[in-house]
């Protein structure tokens, strides 16, 4: 019963399952995948599933034994985690020579197997990179590697790549999102459908945009594209107000960014359909109007290059880039296409 709360990706938890049973299980897998759609979630109940103590040919933790409880408290000794720090832009070779391969080069502590879970993995660097490579290569005995990236395997550098099995995950289906929404204390229909349309099948950003102020600040974002011009200087600050707003922290700074470039993603694409004469489903009368009047405005070609623009700044985010320069250049290049 554990892969159940795992919602929509019963293919992958089935591909795990048939290889155990095969005994073809893996040593080291690469997830890759959309931002938010759980794949945290899935190398934790793999984790889990791979240190328990009752594990038959199902491939599912039984979740009472003592492995299972000390996976759920997050004290199993057997269980390594380790991501890149939140006040660098790279995957430090510290983290990599001096916590984990020590603790993965002793014996396993309860006597099964061991599993160590590399979050970030997209930031590893090449120094940081080739330390893990031998362990890839060569792992300690009944260990199992999972390195979590993003959306594209090509961020990864052709030596982790080629010595990891990849599992790709794909956006939710809104049933798999509204139960996810369901469980988290957002049971309001309307609110649900609202954030559906907006989450494109990620159920961490449908609860991320379960904010008064972020719909506040969405509302602000479609009053400045419906007007005659983007002002980019308007425009930077008022975003850079709604990131600060966020917190003192750099990490939930770009988290707040990413999010604004993502919201800004799906507004366009809504553009786009309306543009090509499509029918957008779901948005409310006012806001269509506004991206009616975006879309007369630019046309479909220029509202693609706008996607195209936030989409590169969606990905220097994530590599860390500082974020005024980010959005700057991004409103900029805007502006150029007008």
């Amino acid at each position: 019963m554990s892969w159940n709360r795992i919602q929509g990706h019963d293919a992958a938890a089935a591909a795990l399952a048939l290889a155990w049973k095969r005994g073809r299980l893996g040593h080291a897998y690469l997830f890759v995948g959309p931002h938010g759609v759980g794949k945290q979630s899935f190398a934790r109940e793999l984790a889990r599933t791979l240190l328990c103590e009752r594990l038959t040919d199902k491939f599912e933790a039984c979740r009472v034994c003592d492995s299972c409880m000390l996976v759920e408290a997050g004290t199993h000794p057997d269980l390594f985690q380790v991501r890149r720090p939140d006040d660098v832009l790279e995957f430090p070779i510290r983290v990599i020579k001096d916590e984990l391969l020590p603790s993965l080069a002793m014996k396993p502590a309860r006597g099964g197997r061991k599993v160590a879970i590399v979050d970030d993995a997209d930031d590893l660097n090449e120094e940081a990179a080739n330390c893990f490579l031998k362990t890839l290569e060569e792992p300690p005995p009944k260990s199992v590697l999972i390195l979590i990236g993003g959306q594209h395997a090509e961020r990864q550098l052709p030596t982790i790549l080629s010595r990891c099995q990849l599992i790709r995950f794909s956006p939710l289906p809104p049933a798999a999102v509204t139960q996810i929404l369901t469980d988290a204390g957002i049971t309001d229909r309307v609110r649900q459908a609202r954030l559906l349309q907006l989450a494109e099948g990620s159920p961490g950003q449908a609860i991320a945009l379960d904010d008064d102020e972020v719909w506040a600040f969405r509302g602000k974002m479609i009053d400045t594209l419906r007007g005659d011009r983007l002002d980019p200087q308007l425009t930077a600050s008022m975003w850079m107000e709604f990131i600060d707003n966020a917190g003192k922290e750099a990490a939930v700074h770009r988290q707040r960014a990413s999010l604004i470039i993502r919201m800004l993603i799906v507004l366009l694409g809504s553009a786009v359909k309306i543009a090509v004469g499509a029918s957008v489903v779901g948005m409310e009368p006012a806001e269509e109007q506004s991206l009616r009047k975006l879309a007369d405005r630019l046309g479909e070609e220029k509202l693609l290059v706008w996607i195209e623009r936030a989409l590169e700044a969606d990905l220097q985010i994530d590599r860390r880039v500082q974020l005024i320069l980010i959005i700057e250049a991004f409103l900029d290049a805007c502006c150029r296409y007008e």
